[in-house]
């Protein structure tokens, strides 16, 4: 699934998503301005970190707390870049150029993984903003579907969210529509969890072995689709996409049961989880981008036995196209702050405890 096919089935969603109620059980009328024309909860603060970076699509933190931006266009040009901002207010630099839709960042050791059309790789040495070396990670079959975020999992593996090829068929590769696993030098590739139509957020609860993911559900059934989720996915869970899309029943019969259910063809994307670093209010909680609704919801998290419950409410308006989210985290809550990235204008907001 090209970028271009993703976006045009977001568009499409977003017609549709105009006429369907939300599942998200509030509105945003408790939300206030937090500055930066954003607006949010009460307590916190947002303000223009860089400007700039038009389709921000993924995030990572390095070790000296800088943020780094994949841009992934609305058409498969070969152009796309991995970008570096130093600091707030500072002009990002190209460090990685001539990608084809990069939508998976991850520091490692030392190496910048990239995951983008077809394949990750691992890019090392790096001498002020020049990489000395690349090499290919994980190479993915012809048309195996979009390739879309990278996490490291507790155990040393990464974990990379691979989408179907198409909205709502079965695929013939075995790691279309899936989660894989893969040592960081590439080796041990395996299907982590299968099923799933498109799984595009990944991260991993704080201090646990629990991997939450969000997945968009299919966009040819209109109003009868329900509303895209955050899940809490376990190895080798079967979702059984394309038959199942949360509608539940027999077609759904073994599929977990979804964290969160967020709002209706909603072309949900990046997720980050805080643990108090927002304050006590927000306490734990796992920050949804909504690309096709302008906003990102707040799923409260509850440990519920061996899964988690979550009540969803509205957490930032104001930005047009959310994509990319990160908590770039110091010791000591004062110092964390969440990233937030407009996938249209090119602005990285970041947003803190006032």
């Amino acid at each position: 699934m090209s970028i271009r096919h993703t976006l045009l089935t977001m568009i499409l969603a977003t017609a549709v998503a105009a006429g369907c109620s939300a599942h998200s059980g509030a509105d945003a009328s408790s939300l206030v301005d937090i500055g930066a024309g954003l607006h949010g909860p009460r307590g916190l603060r947002a303000s223009v970190f860089a400007t700039g970076l038009t389709h921000a699509a993924a995030f990572a933190i390095d070790r000296e707390d800088r943020l780094w931006v994949a841009t992934a266009d609305y058409s498969d040009t070969g152009r796309d870049g991995v970008y570096l901002v130093p600091s707030a207010g500072a002009a990002p630099v190209e460090v990685i150029r001539d990608l084809r839709t990069p939508l998976g960042l991850l520091w490692y050791r030392g190496s910048l993984f990239v995951a983008s059309k077809g394949r990750v790789d691992a890019y090392s040495g790096l001498h002020g903003t020049t990489f000395a070396a690349r090499r290919t990670v994980v190479s993915l079959p012809e048309n195996v579907g979009e390739v879309n975020n990278l996490v490291l999992a507790p155990d040393g593996d990464m974990l990379l969210g691979i989408s179907a090829p198409c909205d709502h068929c079965a695929p013939v590769s075995k790691y279309s529509g899936s989660i894989i696993s893969f040592r960081p030098d590439g080796s041990h590739l395996a299907l982590y969890a299968r099923g799933i139509r498109a799984p595009v957020g990944l991260t991993y609860v704080p201090r646990t072995s629990d991997l939450l993911a969000t997945m968009d559900y299919r966009d040819d059934l209109g109003a009868a689709t329900p509303g895209d989720v955050l899940a809490l996915v376990r190895a080798s869970s079967d979702w059984k996409n394309p038959r199942c899309y949360g509608q539940g029943g027999s077609a759904c019969a073994g599929v977990p049961t979804a964290v969160a259910v967020l709002d209706p063809h909603a072309a949900v994307s990046g997720v980050a989880i805080v643990t108090g670093e927002l304050g006590t209010r927000i306490g734990t909680s796992a920050f949804v981008a909504e690309w096709a609704l302008g906003k990102v919801q707040r799923v409260a998290l509850t440990r519920s036995g061996a899964t988690y419950t979550g009540a969803v409410t509205p957490f930032l308006t104001g930005i047009g196209h959310p994509v990319a989210l990160a908590l770039a985290s110091t010791p000591g809550a004062a110092h964390s702050a969440l990233f937030a990235g407009d996938w249209t204008t090119g602005t990285i907001y970041r947003i803190t405890t006032a």
